[in-house]
């Protein structure tokens, strides 16, 4: 027998005494509980495991938080809006709103970083735009389209994916390119 084996078959067997000097002390019926306890004495801490309702992935959470913003960009509104009244362009309005809160520098045509891909470090002085880069609104207006079904919207019906919206991200994404030099076709 190697010593790796030995060192298994000896960590097991410590492992099952644990479990039936816990099972002999501590009876209990639930087996959640006793996963519970069992899992805290082999990490050696209080661990409670996750509640599964609670537990969203990093997309999903997401997806909620932009639609939340989303309801309380109509609520918001003035004046306030139903969703069952929206259309695209109350869409494109929203993402217009979205551009306060962006991190990416557009430069305008008048400026002279316009079109150079790696502008220097003397972006500091430049007055352009911060706004919302293409692909973040792109991911946003996304997951939207998702939690539009998700919360009872049609696909046919599905204000995220109207023309106004399609043209103002083609617009974002071209105006954004053309600012760093890039080339479109």
């Amino acid at each position: 027998m190697s010593a790796a084996s030995a060192a298994a078959a000896a960590s097991s067997a410590a492992l099952a005494n644990r479990r039936r000097q816990n099972n002999n002390s501590c009876n209990r019926s639930n087996a959640n509980s006793s996963l519970t306890s069992l899992t805290a004495m082999i990490i050696g801490t209080n661990f409670q495991p996750p509640l599964i309702q609670a537990t969203f992935g990093r997309y999903e959470s997401q997806k909620r938080d932009d639609w939340n913003m989303f309801i309380q960009f109509l609520r918001t509104h003035s004046p306030p809006l139903l969703l069952s009244r929206c259309s695209g362009n109350h869409v494109v309005e929203f993402l217009l709103y979205l551009d306060q809160f962006g991190k990416t520098k557009v430069h305008c045509e008048s400026c002279r970083f316009f079109g150079e891909p790696q502008p220097s470090s003397l972006l500091c002085s430049c007055p352009c735009p911060l706004r919302q880069g293409w692909g973040r609104l792109d991911a946003i207006v996304g997951r939207l389209r998702v939690a539009f079904e998700e919360n009872g919207g049609s696909p046919e019906m599905n204000l995220f994916r109207s023309l106004a919206v399609k043209l103002y991200l083609r617009e974002v994404r071209d105006e954004q390119a053309k600012s760093r030099g890039v080339i479109t076709y």
